[in-house]
């Protein structure tokens, strides 16, 4: 019988040939102009057998940046840079979506092109420290968002997500969690409003479904998919009403057609049983910290349609080919996941490098 993890699904018009995709990570190895390059290129083609890629966070404008050296996706440098990135997967047999990821009020004026103070829902100052080219700074306290702006800012990420399938992408991923801007909005710290977009539930929630509402609208829902964490303390977020907060986004999103819904599992198993119940389009969950076996046994289960692997997958590019064989795992490298070049980015051997070093390019 046939492993679960090893059979085909459809992620709206999206087919994956197996189970097991790599969750998007952060590597800050664009240019400071937010453009992607041939050694991004390589390093995504690198890990193709996964069922899908799912994108490190791509801002949809100059305002979404919050880290340095995070890739764009808005303007016509960024979409060509991107190409590169599809064509290379879709060369190497792979498929991508490109994660939309406004980091509101986690940032730095000096992380942007353009020098500007952060966004958020309402000027509260996050707790932490921003790191930058010349030195690890706090972060200031954001401006808050004008009706206009938030108006403007779904539009933003409307044009991302049809510049990412002009890039060639296969689908678009919003970013509704681990403390960033929409994450933001349904938090009960950092979202201070007292006007359509603050206070209530259905209030909170308003803005994430604008963006997804706009999204689908924009590329279609059935290449649209979206992240969340609910609980998720990351970035100085406070949630007070996880399990009322996510029902209520849940229903809201429902009859958008979504392709998926991804969940970072934060140790509320009641939470996620409920997810599972509710949510009729597929549903992808990283269980992050767990090993593979725990992860793996999600899908067996029927708790997950597919998961979502981040370390492994950055240190093992042949991820796939490992499980399938048993194999034993590189071990990832912490000192270089941020910035830097090719060093712990796509110098990760292959078992077959291994087993025959002397084919190594």
């Amino acid at each position: 019988m046939t492993s679960t993890l090893w059979q085909p699904i459809d992620l709206g018009a999206i087919h994956l040939d197996h189970r097991l995709a790599m969750a998007p990570m952060t590597r800050a190895r664009s240019t400071p102009k937010g453009v992607p390059t041939e050694l991004n290129a390589t390093y995504y083609a690198q890990r193709a057998s996964m069922a899908v890629i799912i994108s490190e966070g791509t801002q949809p404008s100059a305002d979404g940046q919050g880290y340095p050296l995070t890739p764009g996706i808005y303007s016509a440098a960024q979409i060509a840079g991107w190409r590169l990135v599809s064509d290379a997967v879709h060369v190497a047999g792979g498929k991508i979506i490109i994660q939309l990821m406004h980091t509101g009020r986690i940032g730095h004026p000096l992380n942007t092109l353009h020098g500007r103070q952060p966004v958020a829902p309402s000027r509260v100052k996050p707790a932490g420290q921003m790191f930058t080219s010349v030195g690890t700074f706090e972060m200031p306290p954001p401006r808050s968002l004008t009706e206009d702006e938030i108006a403007g800012t779904v539009r933003d990420f409307r044009h991302a997500a049809a510049a990412a399938l002009e890039a060639g992408a296969d689908g678009v991923e919003i970013h509704a969690a681990n403390g960033y801007l929409i994450h933001q909005f349904l938090s009960n710290n950092a979202n201070q409003r007292t006007d359509g977009y603050g206070g209530s539930i259905e209030n909170r929630i308003r803005f994430a479904f604008e963006v997804a509402a706009g999204v689908a609208e924009e590329i279609g829902g059935e290449r649209t998919g979206i992240i969340i964490s609910p609980g998720n303390p990351l970035n100085d977020i406070l949630e007070e009403d996880v399990d009322d907060l996510y029902s209520v986004l849940l229903r809201a999103l429902s009859p958008l057609g979504l392709a998926y819904l991804n969940v970072v599992h934060g140790g509320n198993e009641d939470l996620i049983d409920a997810i599972r119940r509710d949510w009729e389009s597929p549903l992808l969950l990283n269980r992050r910290g767990a090993d593979l076996e725990t992860r793996i046994h999600d899908v067996e289960s029927g708790l997950a349609d597919v998961i979502t692997v981040g370390t492994q997958t950055l240190a093992n590019p042949d991820l796939v080919e490992r499980i399938k064989n048993g194999s034993p795992l590189n071990e990832p490298d912490r000192t270089t996941f941020y910035g830097g070049d090719e060093r712990g980015y796509i110098d990760y051997p292959t078992m077959e490098e291994i087993r025959y070093p002397s084919y190594q390019s």
